[in-house]
């Protein structure tokens, strides 16, 4: 396979290039990546695409068992690279996109860092937010961008494209596609000029976009990228594609064959999921979940005696598996940090579900907050700026934990017995 080397990229980043699986054909069944799922918000809606968080057996882009903050990230970085030697490959590939989460995003890559300097790092984005973070970006030495480019074409990416938000406004149909596009290629040409190497990811859907995917690699060709990767569409439950047939490799190979002619096809992808680890061809993602990590016991400092009760959201009681938005019930717990019992069970409606109704049912969250405010604590897999800010006007703590339901509340006594000490 002939390799298109920008005259900007530096010796260093191609050396480095020949151990990233997905840049690389000779390295993904020699070297691993991990992804971590950092960036669970989305600024676009496609119309193939439903993202779940907690499925944890389909592998596609997307899907994911856990959203972790930076340093939960971190702590699960050391954990697998001290099990995998081969890890040579850190990726943010959602389960949303990386820049629509631009702060977690930057927070783990510097939290990672500091601890390996060695590792190479790699992020996915629709290309929305490219012109305005590409700067941050390199500058935080990301040398490895995958941009999504279904479409050039603004009635066809209208086909594509349900919405797009961008800077507190939404757009539809063509305005939609036209900016989305505008952004892209804006980002790419930046990033391509300023010696970063770029993947460019295509969905091929048939009826849609597959007779112009040749004009979009011709284009992004001309722009400086890498590599393109014309993926075949994975029909997701619940997306507004999901009774289109699933692409055939048939049909994909053929137009990575013609599109060849102008710029290195890859070949090998997975099309991984948001939390993927290990080999490209095995992923592992299951055996590193959080949950099923050693953590050292949590020593509870020593103050008077008090009973803490705790609101906790999980679906069968084990784990701390739920979004607080996302949750019907929150099972109330009381102890002192040692010793638990479950006081009861709490029902709520759920405020949140999914990208398009989060955020917009205020009297529905306000009556979740209601709920739980007799409660000294939250602790929940994943909660909103909002909603937490609101937690903490009526004095109650939130927890964003991914463990057990037993390490967590022990987790929550100890940071609320800290906060009782300061």
């Amino acid at each position: 396979m002939t390799c298109h080397s920008p005259n900007s990229v530096s010796e260093e980043i191609l050396e480095k290039t020949k151990k990233h699986p997905c840049y690389s054909v000779d390295a993904h069944n020699t070297y691993a990546r991990m992804h971590l799922p950092v960036a669970p918000s989305c600024n676009i809606q496609c119309n193939y695409c439903n993202r779940k968080f907690d499925c944890v057996n389909e592998s596609r882009p997307g899907v994911t068992s856990e959203v972790l903050t930076p340093d939960l990230a971190k702590e699960k970085f050391v954990w697998v690279k001290r099990e995998i030697d081969q890890l040579s490959v850190v990726g943010i590939a959602g389960p949303g996109d990386a820049l629509a989460n631009w702060e977690a995003t930057k927070t783990t890559i510097e939290k990672i860092k500091a601890t390996n300097a060695d590792v190479t790092f790699c992020l996915s984005t629709n290309g929305l937010m490219l012109p305005e973070y590409a700067a941050e970006i390199i500058a935080l030495g990301v040398h490895h961008v995958t941009v999504t480019v279904n479409a050039l074409d603004t009635e066809i990416g209208a086909k594509i494209y349900k919405f797009v938000s961008y800077k507190g406004k939404i757009y539809e149909g063509v305005a939609a596609a036209e900016l989305l596009s505008k952004n892209q290629l804006l980002g790419i040409e930046y990033l391509a000029k300023h010696g970063v190497l770029v993947k460019v990811n295509i969905v091929m859907i048939k009826g849609i976009n597959d007779q112009h995917i040749p004009d979009v690699v011709k284009k992004v060709k001309e722009l400086g990228v890498f590599i393109t990767n014309i993926m075949p569409l994975i029909p997701a439950p619940g997306s507004a594609f999901e009774d289109f047939p699933q692409t055939s490799m048939k049909d994909i190979n053929d137009l990575r064959n013609t599109c060849q002619l102008d710029i290195q096809q890859m070949r090998h992808c997975k099309q991984c999921r948001a939390d993927a680890i290990g080999l490209l061809g095995e992923d592992r993602s299951q055996e590193f979940r959080m949950c099923n990590r050693q953590i050292p016991e949590i020593e509870i400092p020593k103050i008077e005696e008090k009973q803490y009760k705790i609101a906790v959201t999980s679906k069968y009681g084990k784990l701390v598996d739920q979004h607080f938005g996302h949750a019907s019930e929150f099972i109330i717990y009381q102890g002192d940090g040692r010793n638990f019992q479950i006081l009861e069970t709490r029902t709520v409606d759920k405020y949140c579900q999914g990208m398009e109704e989060c955020d917009r049912d205020e009297p529905k969250r306000e009556n979740t907050i209601l709920s739980v405010q007799d409660c000294d604590a939250v602790l929940t897999m994943r909660i909103g700026h909002h909603a937490k800010q609101q937690l903490m006007a009526k004095g109650i703590y939130s927890v964003e934990y991914c463990d057990t339901v037993e390490n967590g509340l022990h987790y929550t006594v100890s940071q609320l017995a800290k906060k009782a000490l300061l």
